[in-house]
């Protein structure tokens, strides 16, 4: 299958992370500047969706918050940089086609399988 459209650029905030539903993967679109990032939307502590926290690109940090106990997770690697989380997420790539975002879900970035 390999590459599908996710969203539009637009939809993508600042400081947010947009989840989109691809097949059977939930995926956390997020940016930093002019790169996007694809993440499983799923913290691998504690079941909770990833797109509701906030992204952190300050400090040449780019990552991701789990809102419920504050795990960040780099959207680069897919790897947790705090505890409580000690598990990777899975991240996947993507390609930016004039004003739209597609992700390739059949592929790892990290080499992580999706739960």
């Amino acid at each position: 299958m390999g590459f599908e459209r996710a969203c539009a650029l637009d939809e993508v905030p600042a400081d947010q992370a947009l989840a989109v539903t691809l097949g059977r993967h939930e995926i956390a679109i997020a940016r930093d500047g002019d790169e996007v990032f694809a993440i499983e939307n799923l913290c691998s502590h504690a079941e909770v969706a990833l797109s509701e926290g906030e992204v952190a690109t300050n400090d040449g940090g780019c990552q991701i918050e789990c809102w419920l106990h504050g795990s960040m997770f780099d959207l680069r690697t897919g790897k947790p940089t705090n505890l409580p989380a000690t598990e990777p997420v899975a991240t996947f790539p993507v390609d930016v086609r004039g004003t739209d975002v597609y992700v390739d879900t059949e592929t790892t970035l990290n080499g992580v399988t999706p739960a």
